[in-house]
């Protein structure tokens, strides 16, 4: 209930004298909780209460159970736990970890190995990430880590929970824990599944962030330049994934102390492509979108620095950006 109500509070003025989509009401019948969006719906669509999009849901996840649906569709009825089904892009911030509490409060009671409940689980610990609670979120993908090792989970699965702790760990500023996971989770997958495949494309952009947070920037190109090419022509020009590795690929050009004037030309083209697409795919207000655009500035910055040849300003730049540092 709290989860939700922080919701509905942060989303209050998006959702200024809208209806919820499903049941078209502005306050929920039985909570009066207010409605959310945070998707990449745009005007008067994908206005919804967290308590209306859970019960559908949970509906849905229970006629898949109930028929013995195949696993394909389980898991699309399933991803309405934390994908709109109107924009098909990934619920973020408190409103995904309010739905990723529903989900885990839906599910909890049933046995450790069920497979809704392990789902559930990865369902909480994204929604306190995304809310940035990331010590609980840690908690939380550690312990998921432990029970499908203990129920004899696929080496998939298992890769997947480690990359999830590796992000985490790197938002807790543990760079050189995160690289270590991050290393081995992507060569796993390259071993599992070869190098064109959504999977692998994932966690080689997670290791680029690894080795972006320690400063190793050849390093981040190298990974980039070879997996991007593979990123456009396996998952195409707007994927999340391939947006990812494009602004690892151009925070490490411009952050590169031996960085050139093409260098960094080449850097803020790419965050400005990048960043078009992002607020086109994601809509202005998602993580990714901001995170760019303050990217962009930032090279823009350098540039102008670099071109005028004012070593002061260089100076202060680069230490603004070390201090502000957060991927």
């Amino acid at each position: 209930a709290e989860a939700v109500s922080v919701a509905a509070e942060a989303c209050a003025e998006d959702t200024k004298g809208q209806t919820c989509y499903i049941c078209t009401q502005a306050l929920h019948w039985k909570t009066k909780e207010g409605l959310v969006r945070m998707c990449a719906c745009r005007g008067t669509a994908g206005f919804a209460h967290v308590s209306c999009l859970a019960e559908q849901a949970k509906i849905l996840v229970a006629e898949a159970e109930d028929n013995n649906l195949d696993v394909k569709v389980w898991n699309e009825r399933f991803a309405r736990w934390h994908t709109c089904s109107l924009c098909e892009q990934e619920y973020h911030g408190v409103v995904r970890f309010a739905l990723g509490c529903a989900c885990w409060k839906t599910y909890l009671g049933r046995r450790e190995a069920d497979f809704a409940r392990c789902m559930a689980m990865r369902q909480l610990g994204n929604g306190l990430f995304a809310a940035e609670h990331f010590e609980d979120a840690l908690s939380m993908r550690e312990t998921e880590l432990s029970v499908l090792r203990r129920l004899g989970a696929s080496e998939g699965d298992i890769l997947d929970v480690q990359g999830n702790l590796s992000i985490t760990y790197g938002k807790l500023g543990r760079y050189e824990r995160a690289l270590q996971i991050e290393r081995d989770v992507y060569f796993g997958r390259l071993s599992l599944h070869g190098e064109e495949h959504e999977d692998t494309v994932r966690e080689a952009s997670g290791y680029a962030l690894s080795l972006l947070h320690l400063g190793r920037f050849q390093e981040v190109k190298t990974v980039s330049r070879k997996t991007i090419p593979v990123a456009r022509r396996v998952l195409g020009g707007h994927h999340g994934h391939l947006l990812m590795m494009r602004l690892n690929y151009a925070i490490a050009l411009y952050k590169d102390p031996t960085a050139t004037l093409d260098d960094l030309r080449e850097a803020v083209v790419t965050l400005e492509e990048t960043e078009l697409l992002a607020r086109r795919v994601l809509g202005g207000v998602h993580p990714f979108a901001a995170g760019a655009e303050k990217s962009l500035r930032e090279s823009r910055a350098v540039l102008r620095a670099r071109e005028s040849g004012d070593v002061e300003s260089i100076r202060e730049l680069v230490a603004a950006m070390a201090a502000s540092w957060d991927a």
